[in-house]
C-alpha cells in the first residue's frame, strides 16, 4: 500500500530498511511532505538497482513557487515556460550526479529536449502547483538497500533541486521570459502563414546551418545569416518580437536549385524542422512552415497496407491493380508513392522532397527514356507530371530540392537558387531557360490527379502483448518501437526529432488500439478524435503511471508509424 507521511516518517522508514533486500524500497512508495511547501511522490520503485530507475515527482504549491500568471495562462507561453523549467532541472540534476553504489544508484535524471520546444510531460505548471517528474536510481550495495545514502538523495538533494528550479525567484527570469516569448511568437508566426498565402517563412538573419549531422545546434563561425530576396521579402507582426521581415515562400510549387554544397538541403532541413518551435538562439526560432508539412522520401523495403497508389502507379505487370496496394517489401517508387498518398490522407498541405532521398524513376522520365520505353510499358506516372495537379486540384504545395533536372522549371511557380547559402529568386531566368530549350518530353499524366481513398485499419492489426505481458511496448532509440512482438521501423520519419516523442508514440498507438480503432471511421477521423482528447486530458491519458520523459509527436508521425506496422491490415471500402 502506498504510504503517506512527512520528512521524519520517510527518514525513519529508510533507516529501518537499511541493509535489507532491494525490494524493501517498495515500502517508501507513496507521498511524503518533505517541507511545508514541498511534496515528494514516489510513484514507482525499481525492482533491481540495474533495472529502469524509479519514478518520482516533486510538487511545489504556487503560493511558494510564485510563477507569474501571465507566463502560464496562455497555452503557448506555458509550453515555453514548462520547457524552460525542465531544461534548468535537467542541467541541475546533471551537475549533482554522483555514484552511490551499484547499477544506477545515485543517478537523478530529468528529461531535457534538444533544439525544439515540445509539449512534454516533465513539468506541469498551473494556478495551483508546479510539478517536476524525474527518475532516480535508489542507492544499493549489490542488491541491498543503502538507507543513509537514500536519505541524502531524497531528503537533501531533491529539496535542493526543487528549490533551484521550481521557485520562480530562483530562476533566471530574463531567460525564462525569453523562452516563453519565443514559443508564443513562433506559434503566432505559423498561424499567419495561410492568411499571407504562404506555406513557409524564414526570418532575415536566421542561421540555418547546423554544426554537424549529429549536432543540431547552430553552426557558429562561418555561418551565413539568411537574407531574403527582394521579391520574396514579407513583413509580419509578432506579439513580442514586433515587426520582422523574412523570406516568405508562397503556396504552389517551389524548386530549390543550386550547386552542390551551397545550402539547398540545409534550407529544406530547416523548413522540415520548422513545424516545431525552437529555443531562443537556435537560429531557426523565427522560421515556420504550415503545421501539417510532411517530408517525403523513398523507403525501400517498407510495409504498405491497402494504399491507393494509382494516381502515381497504374496497373502492374501481370494485371495486378494498385487501387489497394499491399506489399511487405516496397520498392523505391511504390514506397514514395505510398508515402505521398498517406500524407494526403492525413491532410498534409505541404510536401517537402529532396532529390537525394527520392526514387529517380518516380521523379522523372526524360524524353530519351520515353522514346525507348513505350508509355504503355511504364506503369509509373512521374511526380513531375503530378506536382502541379497536386496544387491546382488539391491545394497541396510542394517544396522540392532539385539539382539534376531542369524539366521541373516549367512546373514551378518559384525557383530559388542557393548561392553560397544565400537564396536568390531565379524564377524568371529558369522560365527563360525552359523556353529556350523547349519542351522535349511528353507529359504523361492522365486527366486529373486521381482519387484519394481513405482507409479504415482493422482493429485485429494491433496486439501489444508479448509473453506473459498483455502490454509490452519498448523503444530502441529514436527510430524503433517494439509494439508487442511487432517491430516498427521509423527511420523514414525525418520529422521525428526526440526519443521522448518515440516513447509517447508507442503509447498513443496502444491508446488508439484500445479506444478508437474499429469504430467504423477512417484513420484520420479516429486519430483526430484521439488528439482532441489528448489536448483536453493531457499526457496521463496515455501514461496513467504518471511518467516524465514523454513528448507529444504530431498526428502525422503517429499515422506514419501505424502505416509502417507489418501487422497492419485495412478493411475494404464499404
Amino acid at each position: 500500500m502506498p504510504q503517506t507521511g512527512d520528512r521524519s516518517d520517510l527518514e525513519v522508514r529508510l533507516r529501518r530498511i537499511d541493509g535489507r533486500g532491494y525490494r524493501a524500497y517498495r515500502e517508501i512508495e507513496g507521498s511524503w511532505l518533505l517541507a511545508r511547501d514541498l511534496l515528494l511522490h514516489v510513484d514507482h520503485v525499481q525492482g533491481d538497482p540495474f533495472a529502469a530507475p524509479s519514478r518520482l515527482r516533486l510538487e511545489v504549491p504556487q503560493s511558494r513557487a510564485r510563477f507569474p500568471e501571465a507566463l502560464f495562462t496562455h497555452r503557448e507561453r506555458r509550453r515555453g515556460l514548462e520547457d524552460f523549467v525542465g531544461r534548468v532541472a535537467a542541467a541541475a540534476a546533471g551537475r549533482n550526479r554522483c555514484g552511490r553504489g551499484s547499477g544506477r544508484s545515485g543517478q537523478v535524471e530529468v528529461d531535457r529536449g534538444g533544439q525544439e520546444i515540445l509539449h512534454r510531460s516533465t513539468v506541469t505548471i498551473d494556478g495551483s502547483r508546479v510539478e517536476l517528474r524525474l527518475t532516480a536510481g535508489l542507492p544499493a550495495a549489490g542488491r541491498r538497500v543503502m538507507g543513509r545514502q537514500a536519505a541524502e538523495m531524497l531528503l537533501e538533494d531533491l529539496p535542493r533541486l526543487a528549490g533551484h528550479c521550481l521557485v520562480y525567484g530562483e530562476l533566471d527570469r530574463r531567460r525564462a521570459e525569453a523562452h516563453c516569448r519565443a514559443a508564443e511568437d513562433q506559434h503566432a508566426l505559423r498561424g499567419q502563414l495561410e492568411r499571407l498565402g504562404l506555406v513557409a517563412f524564414a526570418a532575415d538573419g536566421a542561421l540555418l546551418p547546423r554544426r554537424s549531422g549529429v549536432d543540431d545546434r547552430p553552426l557558429g563561425k562561418g555561418a551565413v545569416p539568411l537574407h531574403s530576396p527582394k521579391r520574396l521579402r514579407v513583413e509580419v507582426e509578432l506579439p513580442n518580437a514586433g515587426r520582422i521581415s523574412g523570406m516568405g515562400i508562397p503556396a504552389g510549387v517551389t524548386l530549390i536549385v543550386g550547386g552542390g554544397f551551397h545550402g539547398k538541403s540545409t534550407l529544406l532541413k530547416a523548413l522540415e524542422r520548422s513545424v516545431y518551435d525552437h529555443v531562443p538562439g537556435d537560429g531557426r526560432h523565427l522560421c515556420a512552415t504550415v503545421p501539417s508539412t510532411v517530408k517525403v522520401r523513398a523507403e525501400d523495403g517498407r510495409h504498405i497496407a491497402g494504399v491507393d497508389i494509382s494516381p502515381f502507379i497504374g496497373r502492374l505487370p501481370g494485371g495486378r491493380g494498385t487501387g489497394a496496394f499491399c506489399t511487405d517489401n516496397a520498392s523505391g517508387s511504390t514506397s514514395q508513392a505510398a508515402n505521398i498518398i498517406e500524407a494526403l490522407e492525413m491532410g498534409s498541405r505541404l510536401l517537402l522532397l529532396d532529390e537525394d532521398t527520392c526514387a529517380t524513376n518516380f521523379m522523372i522520365r526524360d524524353e530519351r527514356m520515353q522514346a525507348l520505353v513505350a508509355r504503355e510499358k511504364e506503369p509509373i506516372t512521374p511526380f513531375l507530371d503530378k506536382v502541379r495537379l497536386l496544387y491546382e486540384e488539391l491545394g497541396v504545395s510542394t517544396i522540392l530540392v532539385m539539382g539534376g533536372s531542369g524539366d521541373y522549371f516549367e512546373a514551378a511557380d518559384l525557383v530559388l537558387m542557393m548561392d553560397e547559402y544565400v537564396p536568390r529568386d531565379v524564377t524568371a531566368e529558369a522560365r527563360a531557360v525552359a523556353e529556350r530549350f523547349g519542351r522535349r518530353r511528353r507529359p504523361e499524366a492522365d486527366s486529373g490527379f486521381g482519387t484519394l481513398t481513405p482507409r479504415r485499419p482493422d482493429d485485429k492489426s494491433f496486439d501489444a502483448s508479448r509473453g506473459r505481458r498483455t502490454v509490452k511496448i519498448d523503444v530502441k532509440g529514436l527510430r524503433t518501437v517494439r509494439y508487442g512482438t511487432t517491430h516498427i521501423d521509423l527511420s523514414g520519419l525525418e520529422q521525428l526529432v526526440d526519443v521522448a516523442q518515440t516513447r509517447t508514440l508507442g503509447r498513443i498507438i496502444h491508446l488508439y488500439e484500445s479506444r478508437y480503432c474499429g469504430r467504423g471511421k477512417h484513420l484520420r477521423d479516429e486519430l483526430e478524435a484521439l488528439f482532441a482528447d489528448l489536448e483536453r486530458e493531457g499526457f496521463d491519458l496515455v501514461a496513467p503511471r504518471l511518467e516524465g520523459g514523454l513528448a507529444l509527436p504530431r498526428i502525422q508521425e503517429v499515422a506514419m508509424a501505424i502505416n509502417r506496422m507489418r501487422s497492419l491490415k485495412v478493411l475494404p471500402p464499404p
